[in-house]
């Protein structure tokens, strides 16, 4: 492989806490991949995400069983104006609303969520996620505003941290509960028990070791799945595309979308993947990572990254 490559790119908006994203991409054989593990994340977890960028540069993925696959749209922790201008811009039929962003969030969180139904219009469908920010008595409370303000939630996405406290929610309240850290962050995702706490299994390829790893743990955890960014650039995303292609069913919108909250990327415009008219195509292999010296992260930050990917790689 050649020398790997360190990004920096800005956010539009403050996402997940984040305002600059960092990543490291790996060329091999079979094309590119991305290693994009979140700087807090310790290396027993980080390795997955290693393994998923190797797989894509050294064996590439499994053969698409569809073309194209349908996402959501993201409304980031943003006013309701902001977030009911996003929901028109994309052209998804289905939007995330981010949600819990702080300790008293509930008003501004219901605000954003109608604005969001007032732009999708009675027939788009309304997720929310909690990224683990309630108790199990916050989340019922949470979660019935929610459902009141957005029309009916088509599912709410890791409302607690525990898969005992998700099966506590989940029998307070009429809407489906996803599934997202409790499965990516298990010590063994394939053998994690969900049926009884989750309706929806959010599957994310990168954390969960690449495509072929993601498509057993989908199987063994036996719920519909959606496939979900961890925050890539271009290069990643196409990993994740490559999931969603792969999986045999694929009921649900999946969280793609992830590309319109960079503010450039590693690829050419014209290689980016937007979503357009809902849609994202399915690639073979990654975009060419053209532009990944022109968006190169300061020289202290591609040591840090690079010493990371070396001691994975010996792992």
């Amino acid at each position: 492989m050649e020398s790997p490559a360190v990004y920096s790119i800005p956010m539009t908006t403050r996402f997940r806490g984040i305002t600059v994203r960092e990543g490291l991409l790996l060329r091999g054989p079979a094309g590119w991949g991305e290693f994009c593990a979140f700087p807090e994340y310790p290396d027993a977890e980080a390795a997955a995400w290693f393994a998923g960028a190797r797989e894509a540069a050294e064996e590439g993925w499994p053969e698409p069983v569809r073309s194209r696959v349908p996402v959501n749209c993201i409304v980031p922790a943003v006013g309701p104006e902001r977030a009911a201008e996003l929901v028109r811009a994309s052209g998804c039929q289905t939007a995330k609303v981010k949600v819990a962003d702080h300790p008293d969030s509930a008003g501004e969180d219901r605000e954003r969520v109608a604005a969001v139904r007032d732009a999708l219009g009675p027939a788009g469908h309304i997720r929310v996620d909690a990224n683990t920010g309630w108790s199990v008595d916050e989340a019922v409370r949470a979660i019935r505003g929610l459902d009141r303000a957005a029309g009916g939630l088509q599912y709410v996405e890791q409302p607690c941290v525990t898969i005992a406290e998700l099966a506590a929610v989940r029998r307070r309240v009429d809407v489906r509960i996803a599934a997202d850290e409790a499965i990516r962050r298990a010590p063994d995702p394939l053998a994690v028990a969900v049926t009884e706490a989750a309706d929806v299994a959010i599957l994310k390829c990168l954390p969960l070791g690449g495509v072929r790893r993601a498509l057993r743990v989908a199987e063994a955890v036996g719920l519909p799945c959606v496939v979900s960014s961890a925050l890539e650039s271009s290069v990643g995303l196409a990993a994740e595309i490559a999931l969603a292609a792969a999986l045999p069913e694929l009921d649900y919108a999946c969280g793609l979308g992830t590309g319109r909250l960079f503010t450039t990327d590693v690829v050419a415009d014209a290689d980016r993947l937007l979503p357009v008219d809902g849609w994202l195509p399915v690639l073979r292999t990654a975009p060419d990572p053209v532009r990944r010296h022109e968006v190169a992260a300061d020289p202290d930050r591609k040591k840090w990254w690079r010493a990371r990917a070396d001691r994975l790689a010996t792992r």
